[in-house]
């Protein structure tokens, strides 16, 4: 499974803070690939998927926006129903030393394919 790189940010959860740090990698030429916003007690995770980590955070650390880096996994999945590929992999990662933390998916254009990213330890 290809390891990458995701972006966290724990920003206050207010109007307009999603839309600043979008604007900010949209002005630097960055895709976000994938995106996860929780929030909780008034302050938003957001994770990032993008497509060139080191000029996004260039780009938000010029903006006063400061984030971490996160290793993760992404796995690429066929959708149709009755594919069992997620459960089998998650399975197979149901070991004593990874802890699945977080997973989100995207789904592709065209081919509505999910782009299942997740961030894990390794105890």
């Amino acid at each position: 499974m290809p390891k990458v790189t995701q972006l966290v940010m724990n920003l206050q959860s207010k109007p307009g803070v999603l839309a600043n740090v979008a604007g900010v990698l949209s002005k630097a030429g960055v895709n976000i690939e994938g995106i996860c916003a929780s929030e909780t007690a008034g302050r938003g995770k957001i994770r990032l998927l993008v497509s060139d980590a080191g000029k996004a955070e260039a780009a938000l650390k010029a903006a006063k926006l400061r984030c971490g880096r996160e290793d993760a996994i992404s796995v690429t999945l066929e959708n149709r129903p009755g594919y069992t590929i997620l459960a089998s992999m998650l399975t197979v990662l149901l070991t004593p030393v990874v802890i699945v933390l977080l997973v989100f998916t995207v789904v592709g254009a065209g081919s509505l394919v999910p782009f299942v990213p997740m961030r894990y330890e390794v105890t």
